[in-house]
């Protein structure tokens, strides 16, 4: 099973995005995803995570992960030197921030950039699913596409789209 881990803060997408990525790998045959968020008081701005699980076979454990194949950072406040604690052994941090971190363990991008230039907003959650796919290979930019034009609005689709793409071919290069 692959586990990603998502940070955020309230209002930036990162349950919209655990579910989007389960629905964009369970476009495949025999593949199945299960997302779900947890957060305290529901508030915008307020820190919170989600979880997305994927695997060739159905997901009976619906609790939280404790060690993930990827924690994601929407928002570089949320990360600090424990995040790598939650990684399985080869596991990777993807991190949205203009500071410069070196370590094996952690790819950065200014999401932030992407998202104003494509999006109009800092909204970085569809930016850092680029970043996944590019790193990860348990999801495709067409299968992206896909889900995104499935699941949200007409008026959104196109710019997520462009998002998606932009972060996949920086991190690809």
């Amino acid at each position: 099973m692959t586990e990603i881990l998502w940070h955020g803060r309230g209002g930036q997408g990162a349950f919209t995005v655990a579910r989007l990525l389960g629905e964009a790998y369970s476009l495949k045959d025999d593949a199945y995803a299960l997302a779900f968020p947890s957060f305290g008081p529901e508030r915008r701005g307020a820190p919170m995570r989600a979880f997305t699980k994927l695997d060739r076979k159905p997901i009976g454990n619906r609790s939280e992960i404790k060690k993930a194949d990827f924690s994601i950072f929407l928002d570089d406040t949320l990360f600090n030197s424990q995040a790598l604690e939650e990684l399985k052994d080869g596991g990777k941090i993807l991190l949205n921030t203009k500071k410069k971190i070196l370590s094996p363990n952690i790819i950065i991008i200014d999401g932030d950039s992407i998202a104003e230039k494509y999006l109009g907003l800092p909204i970085t959650n569809t930016v850092l699913l680029g970043v996944l796919a590019a790193v990860s290979g348990v999801v495709s930019v067409d299968g992206i596409k896909e889900a995104i034009t499935l699941s949200m609005p007409q008026r959104l689709r196109e710019k997520n789209i462009a998002a998606v793409k932009a972060a996949y071919e920086e991190v690809k290069v």
